[in-house]
């Protein structure tokens, strides 16, 4: 008999046999008939056990969230609330669980964080929280659909490298063998290093590593960063590349998850261009309210809920000081101060740092220097650019912190499988 999801019940014929598998989410015993709720990754469906049937004696022996195998019918007529409702005939068990269970599925009971994440195969069960990363998957293949249309390669690059991407001290140090070596902080080298080999538009999806002591509910210490990197362009092209990804992957979401209207706040994709200010302006309009920015400082949180509260939804604050800018970041002509950069925000929260960058060899290097690094550990790096390395820009996009304010989650922990925190390195 062939197996089907349970979201497959709306397509079939009544009196139509069939077997669902999944897990029993709730099971009833009333006189002459038993109910069992089956959960699968698509949907609940009241499986009803009539008294007459040979099944009907083992449903006091089905505990909460065991695997079961149900084969049945399709009802003439729908009697369930559910909306989705199956006949059973026979019923196998695939594997017991145990009681009590480590957290409840459908009970009303507050459950803290630890609690949660501690036992995050269950706590993944509950509709609610499982959908985020069906979102999730759809905002990402959306995005990567539309990389792919504008002629980029998908590419992987190396996680464990021997100097920091972007200096400080926000890196975990791991033993290589008889050496010291770092988790990456971003694949920014690497990206710029295969424009030079000629492939002229690449991007990564993948892992990054910030050893910063942030216990926020916007920060992790490994999270899915979505780079691109292109040449023969600069902070206006890259700006541009990133809205209509964004927009892309927001309309993808919006087509293929199902309700996805009624758990994002996001109702249609953005429109675009994105509303643009520059971080003077910001200083500016933080002025007119009192508040005093040094030279070259970056905005903090509170700055940021300010200037945030100007727009409804995504905008770009660009040119920021080179103070703090990474010292591959290219600066404007006019004004060397400041750089050809920008970053993404969704109302304080800041999504994506971009630039265009440095593509002259020795300046380059003068930059590493002056922030302070050895330019000898950037060797391998440097060379690229002395045989020919174009104009170019790009950016990188956390996924978990995108995912996160297009479903307006309290805390970016929600966005993640399995989170990396302060505090927190299992399970």
């Amino acid at each position: 008999m062939k197996k089907f999801f349970v979201a497959d019940l709306d397509d079939r014929v009544p009196g139509e046999k069939l077997v669902l598998n999944g897990w029993a989410q709730d099971i009833r015993i009333l006189k002459n008939v038993g109910f069992i709720v089956l959960r699968d990754q698509t949907g609940l469906v009241q499986v009803t056990v009539k008294k007459d049937s040979g099944p009907f004696s083992m449903l006091g022996d089905i505990s909460r969230e065991s695997v079961i195998s149900v084969s049945g019918t399709v009802p003439e007529k729908v009697q369930s609330k559910i909306g989705r409702e199956f006949i059973a005939e026979s019923i196998s068990i695939l594997n017991m669980a145990e009681s009590p269970l480590p957290l409840g599925i459908v009970d009303e009971v507050e459950v803290d964080f630890d609690t949660r994440f501690n036992n995050r195969f269950m706590d993944l069960r509950k509709t609610e929280h499982s959908r985020i990363f069906r979102a999730k998957s759809a905002i990402l293949w959306g995005i990567r659909t539309f990389l792919m249309s504008q002629g980029f390669t998908e590419v992987q690059t190396p996680k464990i490298v021997s100097a920091a991407t972007e200096g400080g001290a926000d890196l975990f140090r791991v033993r290589y063998f008889e050496k010291d070596a770092f988790l990456n902080q971003s694949p920014q080298l690497y990206k710029e290093m295969l424009i030079a080999s000629g492939v002229e538009r690449v991007f990564e999806v993948g892992p990054a590593f910030r050893a910063e002591e942030h216990n926020t509910p916007r920060h992790l210490n490994e999270f899915t960063s979505i780079d691109i990197e292109m040449a023969f362009a600069d902070h206006n092209d890259a700006m541009h590349m990133l809205e209509n990804a964004i927009t892309m992957g927001i309309s993808n979401f919006l087509k293929t998850v199902p309700d996805a209207e009624n758990f994002s706040i996001v109702k249609k994709p953005p429109e675009t261009p994105f509303p643009r200010i520059t971080y003077e302006e910001c200083v500016s309009i933080l002025s007119g309210h009192g508040i005093k920015v040094g030279k070259g400082e970056d905005l903090n949180n509170e700055q940021l809920k300010i200037i945030g509260s100007r727009f409804e939804g995504f905008y770009f604050i660009t040119h920021w000081p080179k103070e703090v800018r990474p010292f591959y970041t290219s600066v404007l002509e006019d004004r060397s101060d400041f750089t050809k950069s920008f970053d993404l925000q969704f109302r304080e929260i800041e999504l994506t740092s971009g630039a265009q960058r440095v593509h002259n060899p020795q300046i380059l290097k003068n930059k590493i220097e002056e922030k302070g690094l050895d330019s000898s550990n950037f060797e391998f790096y440097l060379k690229t650019f002395r045989y020919g390395m174009p104009p170019h820009a790009g950016w990188g996009l956390g996924l978990e912190r995108l995912t996160q304010v297009i479903l307006n989650l309290p805390n970016v922990r929600e966005a993640s499988l399995f989170p990396r925190d302060r505090t927190r390195v299992f399970p």
